[in-house]
């Protein structure tokens, strides 16, 4: 039983086997002689050969002398074949995806001698998402090919010549095209010729040849090249931000891969490359659709020699670079990488170049410059200012060199931490455009602090003017350490702190609309001020000067032997503050000059305790010196011939205490003591003192001045007053006190042969009449020891400056002890003498004319309102107050803005 069962088992194998057999071979022969008409039946191809020879067991096909064409050229939807292939070799050839799928696909692909034209398929309706038929080869081989791929719409898209080509992996759909990788595979070998390239109506890319040997792929003579001028690029495309043109005459890299959506190439090499950018001028707008996720490795990429060049809307340049070199390591393009800051990783650079220009808002050129991420050097650096109204540059710089102890970004944030910087021989000018009103922004791009520990500024010469006042500094060397950057909301976000710096210059000079000021030599630090040879000098004459005011103002001309301070301030921090242990300011020579020519300065004029109480930081000056001075006081008015003038040499002043009132702990009550000579001969001492703390800003002023000839009063007074004086002040002491409402005190003046002549305005001869009848009621002498007088009531015009109140108080105090108490009844005598000469004289014209000049004159001068007056002798109405001749004589000069 077992022996006819196993008998009757391989019989029926040996029949289905036989069967089997039979069939293959009748297949075989039937797909020989019907295969391609099936092809023609079933796909949208018709293809004819000369010889074909189908393995049905491992699905491999040879054929020769093929011919495949399109049955419908006009049908969109499937891939168009038309053209010759001299021999066809298939590796297990997908038969029942043909037959039933309708899908050619193979595991390996031979090609030898193709001459093809190939239409890509319409891409897939996003709509409907109707797959087309694809052609999948796994492998593809493609000897001494001619192949020409174009689009749906028959335009061109890639093509080559003399084409030697291995792929593994490739896959070639509407999906990669959309993309703009129209191939995709894993590996590849390619040799071939006149490459060309069109991914879209602006661009073509041409290559002159393409090979590879051990991985290692070469290119020469590629282009990118628009194929429409620059402005039908702007008309077509109103909306494109930049228009590109480049070319390669030789390349070189290896290990490149092209997958889904990934490029990759390793040691990139583009030799002489030029690059082209056409900027339209069109701001960028933001696009609302997805971005794709496109990805790019470049593993140690070299640019050797490009040339670089962007031009503007005109066609003008904007940059370019003649000779840059570049070498990048690890640069990655990913998804993530492009949401940051800077959108591409790295992990080093090097960047070298010459011949850099750029052409903006600035005109500014560099003969070279390298550059890694821990350190950078630019050397000649020109800078031309162009007709933009922002700030403008004109200046050269040899050498510009920077390190890095830390770059990067951390959460879109920027960290920093520079080692240091060095400016060497920057020389020119900068120059300040039009001030633009600052927004109030939060800085949300910064890891703070950013620090810079070193700035360095040598062997420079540069001069910056803002507003037409040019601030020059010649041979310039600077020195900041340990400068931050520091978050601030309150100041645009930003605010500046820094540890340590030095500054020493030579020949600075500051110009302003009337002065120039210049200092041989100036050193500062943070602890140490020294200044050498100060000069503050009018740039205009003083005709010009009172032409230019509109109100009063005074004319300085200023020049100083050294000034030096010690101590520490910080003027660079949000919390700025001056604390000087010692100033002194050495051998000055100060010349004041005003005219009572222009109008009064209406303004309120504070006195020195509010004027330091405005200052906004915390200042104290512990002790202030000003030594070995002069201080020379002009003032003309319109009668007058020439200018009236004062003069205080041998001028030494110490101020103690000198404050804003802010800074804790510290003193704040002034402390200020004068000695000079006045007018050149009588010794002058001054004790002055106010709190700036007091906000009712009071204030105590004594002094003396010994031994005055009256004839050293007349430079001043007899150009200015037409009055000459002769005889001695042998002492006069004051002791004031006063507020901004006015001045009072004892006044004592002790004199010897003190008599006045009044003079002729024009010739400056002596009036004898006027003169004689004026000393009638001045005291000749003093009592051996004189009384005091009180001065009292005098009110301050608060449009003056205190000076000003200063005199007036002098001047009360000269009245009461020259002329006497009663001044009412002085007055009264003098007019009783002047019509008693006019009776005597009614025949004389001149003498008329002359006493009644004196009336007028010594009404005039001398009248006052009357001061301690006996009861019964008062007036029922006080009489008004008139200007007194030692008004005149004494009267100070006045500031528009400040005392």
């Amino acid at each position: 039983m077992k022996k006819k069962w196993v008998k009757k088992l391989l019989i029926g194998l040996g029949i289905v086997f036989g069967l089997v057999l039979i069939a293959n071979f009748g297949l075989n022969i039937w797909l020989k002689t019907q295969l391609p008409d099936y092809i023609k039946k079933n796909t949208a191809y018709k293809v004819s050969y000369k010889s074909l020879d189908v393995d049905l067991g491992t699905g491999n096909i040879f054929a020769t002398g093929i011919t495949v064409n399109n049955k419908n050229p006009k049908n969109t939807n499937v891939i168009g074949l038309q053209g010759t292939i001299d021999t066809l070799k298939i590796s297990r050839f997908g038969i029942y995806d043909a037959l039933f799928n309708k899908t050619i696909s193979s595991s390996d692909l031979l090609l030898s001698k193709p001459n093809l034209n190939i239409v890509l398929a319409k891409p897939v309706d996003k709509k409907t998402g109707k797959k087309r038929n694809p052609v999948n080869f796994e492998n593809i081989r493609i000897n001494k090919g001619t192949i020409n791929v174009f689009k749906y719409t028959k335009q061109k898209f890639v093509s080559v010549d003399q084409l030697d080509l291995y792929v593994e992996n490739l896959q070639m759909t509407e999906e990669s095209v959309e993309n703009k990788l129209p191939i995709v595979f894993d590996s590849y070998s390619i040799r071939g010729k006149d490459f060309f390239f069109q991914p879209d109506d602006i661009y073509t890319l041409k290559i002159d040849k393409i090979a590879t040997a051990n991985g290692q792929m070469s290119v020469e003579n590629l282009q990118l090249m628009p194929i429409i001028s620059f402005e039908q690029f702007k008309k077509a495309y109103p909306k494109k931000t930049q228009m590109f043109q480049f070319s390669i005459p030789k390349m070189n890299f290896k290990d490149i891969v092209l997958k889904k959506n990934k490029v990759s190439l390793a040691n990139a090499d583009f030799q002489n490359p030029f690059i082209k950018v056409y900027k339209t001028g069109v701001s960028a707008v933001k696009k609302a659709e997805k971005k794709r996720n496109f990805e790019l490795n470049l593993d140690d990429i070299q640019l050797n020699h490009a040339k670089i060049q962007v031009v503007k809307a005109d066609e003008s340049d904007l940059f370019f670079a003649d000779d840059l070199n570049v070498n990048i390591n690890k640069l990655e393009l990913t998804k993530e990488s492009s949401k940051e800051v800077i959108p591409v990783l790295y992990k080093d650079f090097k960047i070298a170049g010459k011949g850099i220009h750029y052409n903006d808002q600035q005109n500014i050129s560099v003969e070279s410059f390298n550059l890694n991420p821990k350190s950078g050097q630019i050397r000649n650096i020109v800078a031309q200012h162009t007709n933009s109204p922002k700030m403008g540059m004109d200046f050269k710089t040899n050498l510009v060199q920077f390190a890095i102890n830390d770059f990067k970004f951390v959460d879109r944030k920027l960290n920093l931490d520079v080692k240091d910087i060095l400016v060497d021989g920057i020389n020119g000018k900068i120059t300040a455009g039009n001030a633009v009103p600052k927004k109030k922004t939060a800085i949300t791009g910064i890891q703070f602090p950013i620090v810079v520990r070193k700035i360095s500024v040598k062997n420079s010469n540069i001069t910056y003017e803002s507003k037409n006042q040019p601030l020059t500094f010649n041979d310039l060397n600077a020195t900041v350490n340990q400068l931050e950057l520091v978050e601030n909301a309150t100041k645009n976000g930003m605010a500046v702190k820094v540890k340590d710096y030095a500054l020493s210059t030579k020949n600075f000079v500051y110009k302003t609309k009337f002065y120039k000021m210049n200092v041989a030599a100036l050193a500062i630090n943070k602890n140490k001020i020294e200044v050498n040879q100060f000069a503050m000098t009018p740039l205009v004459s003083r005709a010009q000067f009172i032409r230019m005011i509109p109100v009063e103002s005074d004319l300085y001309d200023i020049k100083v032997n050294t000034i030096s301070a010690q101590g520490n301030w910080d003027l660079f921090s949000e919390n700025k503050f001056i604390n000087a242990t010692n100033v002194i300011v050495n051998s000055a020579n100060a010349n004041i000059f005003r005219s009572k020519i222009p109008a009064d300065d209406p303004k309120i004029k504070p006195l020195y305790s509010r004027m330091l109480r405005s200052i906004k930081i915390p200042m104290y000056i512990s002790n202030l010196n000003l030594k070995n001075s002069i201080l020379e006081y002009e003032e003309d008015t319109p009668k007058s011939s020439g200018p009236g003038k004062l003069t205080f040499s041998n001028f030494n002043m110490n101020v103690k205490n000198l404050n804003s009132a802010k800074m804790k702990g510290r003193p704040t009550n002034v402390q200020i003591k004068i000695d000079c000579m006045f007018m050149k001969s009588s010794p002058l001492s001054v004790n002055w003192g106010f709190n700036t703390a007091d906000q009712g800003d009071r204030f105590t002023i004594a002094g003396n001045l010994d031994n005055i000839p009256a004839t050293a009063l007349n430079s001043f007074i007899v150009p200015y007053l037409s009055v000459s004086a002769t005889g001695t002040i042998q002492q006069m002491l004051f002791n004031f006190k006063g507020n901004p409402k006015g001045i009072g005190g004892t006044f004592n003046i002790k004199h010897k042969d003190l008599k006045i002549s009044i003079l002729d305005k024009k010739s400056k001869q002596k009036k004898g009449f006027l003169s004689a009848v004026a000393n009638v009621f001045i005291k000749t002498d003093s009592d051996k020891l004189p009384e005091s007088v009180i001065v009292e009531g005098v009110e301050r015009d608060p449009t003056k400056s205190f000076f000003n109140m200063f005199w007036r108080g002098v001047e009360d105090g000269l009245k009461k002890t020259l002329i006497g108490i009663n001044i009412d009844k002085t007055k009264k005598t003098v007019e009783g003498a002047v019509n008693t000469v006019k009776d005597v004289k009614s025949g004389v014209k001149d003498v008329k004319n002359s006493v009644k000049q004196a009336k007028e004159d010594i009404s005039r001068e001398l009248a006052s309102p009357k001061t301690n007056t006996p009861k019964e002798e008062k007036k029922p109405e006080k009489p008004k107050e008139k200007k007194g001749l030692f008004k005149k004589i004494f009267k100070k000069k006045e500031t528009p803005e400040t005392e």
